[in-house]
């Protein structure tokens, strides 16, 4: 078991983690850190995002059919350090710096053999019930879902390769093309990182919108053609007259509302494409089907990514976008509680809150 390097402390037995309890209550306690196995490496988180599905376990205690029963660590989105390897680990050393793919799958099954193995039943994902996440100062993981990141890039850029996969992974499902004319909707995180994963695939006529002003404003400082409030205008014919009348052929719904989904059928034109992010409430949204069947629309859904890590981190490389502008707020993991719950009730002010442990 190769430890930290030449001259540094010897790793000490417990760690700071944020622990929920139950809903709304959250604290920051000392557990043990834990042990890599032959294939797994200790990584130091350096910084780690707060995701809407966090705040989700810690206000409801539970997301669909995963409850949270025993007390759980949140979080997944996250970048850090090298400080262990297990005995078979051979491509990843002690002190790479390194992104984190959070999602651990049995690599044994067809989704995984046929390279969609984010559908895999068997997936281990941090922060799901009752896998603890990564709101901590170490956490292990099978060596193989770590990427190494430039010294160019920062350990906040490294943490946010995962949301911006959700985006990279909703612009593959939707085949994407340099010719594409796309729509947006909603600008969380998720909206905001597929816009820039858009520019990434070469689309430059980028029009989106979101009910929250500040998020339309931030959207413009990334540089999208046109925003719109959802509310109060006439998106199709804003679109309809900002393209001279061709409309957009690709639309990616992140926000999950169920008028905004049930739109996409209105917005996109004959034979473009939908992909759905966002997951809505209810089981249930109205769709025009003759609308769909009629206009020959593609409709794509997207479950987390796969593959996406290499192609971000090379993408990001090689291209002036700033990923980072999302971030709008960096508190301690001691002030865990303060985070939460600004990302819970300050959706006006704030997009993403990053952690630091």
């Amino acid at each position: 078991m190769k430890r930290f390097s030449k001259g540094e402390k010897k790793l000490a037995s417990v760690m700071n983690a944020a622990v929920l309890n139950k809903p709304l209550d959250i604290e920051v306690k000392q557990v043990t850190i834990p042990k890599p196995k032959k294939d797994e490496a200790l990584v130091k988180v350096y910084c780690i995002g707060v995701c809407g599905s966090d705040v989700h376990y810690y206000e409801h205690g539970k997301i669909g059919r995963y409850k949270v029963k025993e007390p759980l660590i949140l979080g997944h989105e996250l970048a850090g350090e090298v400080v262990e390897i297990g005995d078979d680990v051979s491509h990843i050393s002690v002190g790479d710096r390194v992104a984190v793919e959070p999602g651990v799958t049995c690599g044994r099954c067809n989704y995984c053999k046929s390279g969609r193995y984010n559908l895999c039943t068997d997936v281990v994902f941090m922060a799901t019930p009752p896998v603890d996440g990564a709101w901590a100062e170490y956490i292990t993981i099978r060596s193989d879902f770590l990427f190494k990141i430039p010294d160019e890039m920062s350990y906040e850029e490294g943490a946010l390769l995962e949301p911006l996969s959700v985006g990279i992974h909703a612009m593959q499902r939707g085949k994407a093309s340099m010719a594409d004319r796309l729509f947006v909707s909603g600008l969380g995180p998720i909206g905001l990182l597929a816009i820039q994963a858009a520019k990434m695939f070469g689309i430059t006529e980028i029009f989106a919108s979101d009910v929250v002003p500040f998020r339309r404003e931030l959207a413009k400082e990334l540089g999208v053609t046109a925003v719109f409030d959802p509310i109060q205008e006439d998106i199709n014919e804003l679109i309809s007259t900002l393209t001279e009348q061709k409309g957009v052929n690709l639309v990616v719904e992140t926000s999950g509302n169920s008028k905004a989904i049930s739109d996409t059928i209105k917005i996109v034109d004959r034979g473009g494409r939908i992909v759905l992010i966002g997951l809505p409430t209810s089981d249930s949204i109205p769709l025009d089907i003759n609308q769909l069947i009629d206009g020959e629309i593609d409709v794509y859904g997207v479950f987390r990514y796969a593959n996406t890590y290499p192609i971000a981190i090379q993408s990001l490389s090689n291209s002036k976008v700033n990923i980072e502008k999302i971030i709008t707020h960096k508190y301690s993991l001691n002030d865990i509680k303060e985070a939460v719950e600004l990302a819970r009730t300050e959706k006006n002010t704030s997009v993403k809150v990053m952690i630091y442990p």
